[in-house]
């Protein structure tokens, strides 16, 4: 009855010696302690493949031997709380607890966490509250209180429970032989029973360490602790020839060693990738895993080790995803993060917590919901165009486009039981996605039930707090939900690489190892101390006798001795992979680990071992493409510089018409060519003003917005909707104005009451020109920044003070609503133009008049009007000649934002008429004619390429606008 400890470096045949002893005792009915539960069955396969048939034995985590301590005591158990119970009972302790000066930082779910983090270490170290301080040692004290009076463990407890049954109580345990691996750093509990059971069994422990080795540091403390225990029982492995590549043993000899011996060459044993940006530096290890693959290597002999699987599994999929990499995880996954959580986290986060039209639609798109995907689609799509999003019309407006009810939600909010509802729901969500004719098979499917199987484990464990006399309020049910982990598909499976995190990876072995994260702040990762429980208090704790095991290793130490292990789990090819820059260039540092592994080989050797990829490589080398897509981009990238060079290519892979595609992206031609678009062109006959304007502006944007007219999907409250407010608000004041006051211009003397008619005039403009459904916060903004703006333009129109006075507003002509006198349009030789005037102001005394046109933006002066080839003004003058009969004094434009000015072309001669403007914007006879005749003759030539089809990417300044978002369709490339 000893200790016997098995120590050596890495792959030194310390867990086969370990199992091979384990079988040794077989007939003695031994337990076998692994690292997690998915070693349990892969270390039973290893077993088997030993022995056909194991009669006998456990293999198990330190979890189950536990449990099976307590079982063999016979000892009365309590219940044992699960994560969500524990979450819930530290709520509960936080909310309760007199927290003077930390009442703020515990309103935040972090504050709980933190502090489970700090009792689950005190519990593993197997002190009482009475052994801390403070408000750690009052909020132990009453969390421990609660767990007495619930009569429940939590799982420390349990543990230490075991480990004290073990110590004291003879029947706790016979001579059953013990052996564990995988185990770097033991909690206090874990090394009281192994203490214990030395005592009274054999008990064979694997420690991977050799004594003063760098890379070993953060496990001293552990091996100097076993060793006393095992005395003479301690068997120090030497390293064995395991590698298949000198490199590889060099390096694991070397790793983090001050001495430095002569380098065996690399000869593609450790190869270095850099890259600018994670989907990069993915795509560019891709290409060597597939290159591996077509060798001859299976796919489950190859690993991807990364710090995080969180952080690295969204561009993963995408670029493993896209070279057609097969991929396996292993590890634990948000609920929230699976499709299945995703929408029962929607439906529940919009029926009980007042969630947005977005958490429904996550639920109802989904095929969770039973509702076909195209119906869901059709009906979000009408709710966006008309920007519903008051929960209360989204269900109103959903169900009346379904012309039925949603029967989840109906349920939902009919249940008394809130938790019995989001069972039924989940229940239901699996059945409607498979039913009975589609039963659920392959990776999809398989994530698709773990995630149904986490949340009735969860909702089963609220259930149980409820029992126990806790409250289970919607939000949350919500919120454990959303923490539930799930675990996703484990590794080792046939014909998929394993993708594994640091931890995960340390009982593994493999032919290829690829490690990621090797930037500085990434890997080694930055140490973080748990605020309640600072290393300072522990290693003081430590030091008064009391606590074991509670100072934890040097985190620096801990991330060397992680490296050390990934580094070592390769037998043939290592793969370092970093990130030269990120997504935006900007560079980033080497991690020291990396610069480590460097260093230990010759740099010429490490040079022609490098391979990079600079953020300017949008595609692969021809060569290198790991898809015929790839390929083929490459391909076009080379037609680039030498397009005889890419048809010759094209024509030797039969990708000659995908070719010439792409070679016309090059120099893509813009006019239209199909007959019966040009056609249709030529026929028309009637242009609009302001679509004259924007194909001078741009005619690019003019085919784009007037002819394929794209709608935006969701309705927002725009400058042109505000704009249309603004138009009919002063076309009913100022139409208004004589009935209402008596007069056809503002007063001075009567200023307030035309604003309070003003303000009528919006209210009535908003209520019958707004279709969308708008808040009241929303109302109200638009409202009284509408209000601000129109109340300062009539201000400043009064101190404008021009004689003439408002006629006629909103002055259609060239369209049929127009009237009958105005309805053939501005004749202008072969076409007609069409137009609205927004006001004409006129002289009481003759048939003499200004047009006006209003503006949310800058007002354009006389010349602006002519550089920057604007048409309004010009054209409106025209049409108050020839078709109103009027003789024009001039046009202005009216800025209603900003500084509301009034600019424009107005005749020297009517200064007077129109007083208040800028000095250039009064111009003398010949000027002011021969400015509208130029627009009419910009207009022509419009229609002129209109007719022609001639559409080009001509912006009028050069370059695109920032503000113009049809960018993506015209396909150019942005200033």
């Amino acid at each position: 009855m000893a200790l016997a400890l098995l120590v050596g470096p890495a792959n030194a045949g310390k867990v086969a010696r370990l199992l091979d002893r384990y079988l040794e005792a077989l007939d003695r009915d031994p337990f076998l302690i692994v690292p997690n539960r998915p070693d349990v069955d892969r270390v039973e396969r290893d077993l088997l493949a030993r022995r056909p048939a194991l009669l006998g034995g456990t293999i198990g985590t330190f979890d189950d031997l536990f449990r099976r301590i307590r079982e063999q005591a016979g000892v009365a158990s309590r219940p044992e709380l699960g994560d969500a119970q524990r979450s819930l009972l530290l709520a509960r302790v936080v909310s309760g607890a007199s927290l003077n000066g930390l009442g703020p930082s515990a309103r935040y779910p972090g504050f709980a966490d933190a502090l489970g983090a700090a009792v689950a270490d005190l519990e593993a170290a197997m002190l009482a509250p009475e052994d801390v301080e403070g408000h750690l040692a009052e909020l132990y004290r009453a969390y421990r209180l609660e767990l007495e009076r619930l009569h429940v463990w939590d799982r420390e407890l349990a543990r230490g429970r075991a480990a004290d049954l073990i110590a004291g109580e003879f029947a706790a345990w016979g001579s059953t032989p013990v052996f564990a691996y995988g185990f770097e750093d033991l909690t206090g509990a874990q090394w009281r029973l192994l203490e214990a059971l030395a005592g009274r069994a054999d008990v064979t422990v694997s420690l991977p360490y050799e004594p003063l080795r760098p890379a070993f540091a953060s496990l001293q403390r552990t091996a100097d602790d076993l060793a006393r225990l095992a005395v003479d029982e301690v068997e120090a492995l030497p390293a064995q020839d395991w590698y298949s590549s000198p490199a590889l043993a060099h390096l694991e000899h070397t790793l983090f060693e001050e001495r430095r011996v002569e380098p065996p060459p690399l000869e593609g044993a450790v190869r270095f990738l850099e890259a600018a940006g994670s989907r990069a530096s993915l795509e560019l290890a891709g290409e060597e895993i597939l290159s591996l693959i077509r060798t001859g290597m299976p796919a489950e002999e190859i690993a991807v080790v990364v710090p995080s699987l969180d952080r690295t599994r969204s561009p993963l999929e995408t670029a493993f995803g896209s070279l057609g990499i097969p991929y396996a995880y292993e590890g634990r996954l948000s609920l929230r993060r699976t499709a299945f959580g995703s929408a029962l986290l929607g439906l529940l986060r919009f029926s009980w917590l007042g969630g947005g039209r977005r958490d429904v639609f996550t639920y109802l798109r989904s095929p969770y919901s039973g509702l076909g995907r195209s119906r869901a689609d059709f009906v979000e799509g009408r709710l966006r165009g008309r920007a519903v999003t008051d929960p209360a019309r989204v269900v109103e407006e959903t169900e009346r486009l379904l012309g039925h009810p949603v029967p989840a939600l109906r349920a939902l909010e009919a249940a008394s039981d809130q938790i019995a509802a989001a069972e039924d729901l989940a229940r239901g969500m699996i059945t409607a996605a498979y039913g009975l004719e589609s039963p659920p098979v392959g990776e999809t499917s398989r994530v698709d039930l773990r995630a149904h199987e986490a949340s009735l484990a969860v909702l089963d464990e609220l259930a149980g707090w409820r029992k126990l006399g806790g409250d289970t309020p919607p939000d949350q049910i919500v919120s454990m939900l959303e923490r539930a982990p799930v675990r996703i598909a484990g590794t080792g499976e046939p014909g998929r690489i394993a993708v594994v995190d640091l931890s995960r990876a340390r009982t593994r072995r493999w032919q290829a190892v690829f490690i990621f994260g090797l930037e500085e702040g990434v890997f080694p990762r930055r140490a973080t101390e748990t605020p309640f429980l600072p290393d300072e208090t522990r290693r003081e704790l430590e030091a008064a006798g009391r606590g074991l095991r509670l100072v934890r290793p040097d985190p620096l130490a801990r991330e060397r001795y992680l490296f050390y292990t990934a580094c070592t789990r390769a037998w043939r090819h290592l793969v370092l992979v970093r990130e030269a820059a990120d997504d935006d260039g900007r560079p980033r540092e080497p991690s020291p680990f990396y610069e480590e592994v460097r260093s230990r080989f010759d740099p010429a050797d490490v040079a022609r071992a490098t391979k990079r990829r600079p953020l300017s490589s949008l595609s692969w080398e021809l060569e290198r493409g790991p898809t015929e897509r790839e390929r083929l981009r490459a391909a076009a990238g080379i037609a680039a510089t030498d397009e005889d060079e890419a048809r010759a290519i094209a024509r030797a892979n039969g990708w000659e018409r995908r070719i010439d595609r792409a070679l016309a992206a090059f120099d893509r031609q813009t006019s239209l060519a199909h007959p019966l678009v040009v056609e249709e062109l030529a026929q028309r006959t009637r242009f609009s003003v302001t679509e004259l304007e924007r194909f001078l502006e741009c005619s690019s944007m003019w085919f784009f917005e007037r002819v394929i007219d794209p709608k935006e999907i969701d309705a927002v409250l725009d400058p042109r909707v505000r704009g249309g407010i603004a138009h009919q608000t002063l076309y009913r004041f100022y139409s208004g104005l004589p009935k209402r006051l008596g007069t056809d211009a503002v007063e001075a003397e009567r200023l307030d009451e035309a604003l309070v008619f003003l303000r009528e005039c919006l209210a009535e403009a908003i209520a019958g020109g707004v279709r969308l459904e708008l808040s009241d916060l929303e109302r109200l903004e638009l409202q009284e920044t509408l209000a601000r703006d129109l109340e300062h333009f009539v201000r400043q129109e009064l101190e404008l003070g021009l004689p003439l006075v408002p006629r006629r507003f909103e002055v259609a002509f060239g369209t049929s609503s127009a009237p009958v006198e105005l309805q053939r349009g501005l004749e202008l030789g072969g076409f007609t133009v069409s137009g609205k005037i927004d006001r004409i102001d006129v002289d009481p005394f003759s048939a003499r008049g200004i047009v006006q046109d209003y503006k949310l933006g800058r007002a354009h002066g006389a010349r602006d009007i002519e550089t920057e080839r604007k048409l309004q003004i010009p054209l409106y003058i025209l049409a108050l000649r020839d078709l109103v009969g009027m003789e024009p004094l001039g046009g202005l434009y009216r800025g209603l934002t900003g500084t509301r000015e009034a600019r424009g072309l107005v005749r020297a001669e009517a200064r007077e008429e129109v007083p208040g403007l800028k000095r250039p914007d009064y111009l003398p006879e010949e000027e002011f004619w021969r400015q509208v005749d130029e627009a009419q003759s910009r207009a022509r030539a419009a229609v002129d390429r209109m007719h022609a089809g001639d559409v080009r990417t001509d912006p009028r300044s050069g370059e695109c606008p920032r503000w113009c978002s049809l960018w993506t369709m015209c396909r150019v490339k942005r200033s």
